[in-house]
């Protein structure tokens, strides 16, 4: 930066910062104040004319200090140290702001989901000759976006707003997996939803729920994502430069990615509603079976009771210490025409209620 001067110590807190130039490439520090390169010191290293600083889990007072030798704004350092959660992008008068979310690289979950519900806020102050980047967890866009320079600075005309471009790209990116593993969960559950058996379906219900849980993740980080990229852009494009032309064309693809994956995520929210529609009113489908079969079986022994309870009333009514018919005589016939009367009553009561379709 030119005219750069310290007046004060950089406060010491864990802060990691990573310094790259095209002219002294990566260096790594634990403060602002101690970068040092090839007999370069600090202050050699900020006036050169291009340099990306980045900035790992810095402290308030580290922010303090950033701000001071930057001339940040303080709503900038504020919206920062706050670890603002919104997407957005806003213009001062010396750089402007862009703020991003993306995850850790470590957030998949066992069953394979992405934990979106911890997003890591990525925030990029662009200035004319550098671009300062802050966050508070370990990305892998920063580690990302040398690469790539590494393989087309041949061909390639570095800038910051290049830097940031770069950056967003590779933060999009690491999403499009996440769409593509939804899309195959999406198709998946929708053609197992008929076809799995009973024994199978007990988990069905959670994993409709984790991959709508998942997909309202993804859109609730990719929608202000794509007006984001599109207030870049527009300010790229007011600046009328035949080098910032080539970055409005590479945000446009940005945005093109971010726009294609909202469109296929509500085709998928679409195909998981209608799976858990069809879901839930086939485990109704199937408990009104089982209603019915159980109502078919009482049924039934309600015939069977209905059918028994004359005998019951005949013989126990002869149980008691009441006479007989035939008591006194000496043969069988007035027991088996007892027993044959119950039997031909048995039978002609199965006869009217097998007619009568009752069973």
């Amino acid at each position: 930066m030119k005219g750069f001067s310290i007046h004060e110590a950089e406060p010491n807190s864990g802060c990691q910062v990573t310094y790259f130039s095209p002219n002294t490439g990566s260096i790594k520090a634990s403060t602002l104040a101690s970068l040092t390169a090839e007999k370069l010191g600090v202050k050699e290293l900020l006036n050169l004319d291009l340099y990306w600083i980045d900035f790992l889990n810095p402290s308030y007072s580290e922010l303090k200090w950033i701000g001071k030798v930057f001339h940040i704004h303080p709503l900038t350092i504020e919206d920062i140290q706050g670890a603002e959660s919104r997407e957005k992008y806003e213009s001062f008068r010396n750089y402007y702001f862009v703020s991003l979310q993306t995850f850790s690289p470590n957030g998949y979950s066992e069953d394979g989901y992405t934990n979106l519900d911890h997003p890591i806020s990525v925030y990029n102050i662009v200035m004319k000759h550098c671009i300062l980047t802050f966050h508070f967890a370990p990305i892998r866009h920063t580690e990302k976006v040398l690469t790539r320079y590494s393989h087309l600075k041949d061909y390639l005309v570095l800038s910051p707003d290049w830097i940031n471009y770069a950056l967003m790209d590779s933060v999009v990116d690491d999403f499009i997996p996440i769409a593509e593993n939804l899309e195959l969960e999406a198709d998946s559950i929708d053609e197992l939803v008929f076809i799995l058996k009973e024994s199978e379906q007990a988990d069905m219900l959670r994993r409709i729920g984790k991959a709508r849980k998942s997909l309202s993740g993804l859109l609730g980080i990719l929608k202000p994502k794509a007006e984001v990229v599109k207030t870049v852009i527009k300010r790229i494009d007011a600046l009328k430069s035949e080098a910032k032309s080539d970055i409005k064309l590479y945000l446009g693809d940005v945005q093109d990615h971010i726009l294609t994956m909202i469109q296929s995520a509500g085709h998928f929210e679409t195909i998981l509603s209608r799976a858990h529609s069809n879901y839930l009113a086939q485990i109704s489908i199937e408990i009104t079976q089982g209603s019915n079969a159980m109502n078919d079986v009482l049924g039934k022994l309600s015939i069977l009771a209905t059918v028994l309870v004359p005998m019951s009333l005949i013989t126990g009514i002869w149980g008691m210490n009441v006479p007989v018919p035939g008591e006194s005589s000496t043969g069988l016939g007035w027991f088996f025409g007892i027993v044959g009367f119950m039997v031909f009553g048995l039978i002609v009561s199965i006869c009217y209620f097998v007619k009568a379709k009752v069973i």
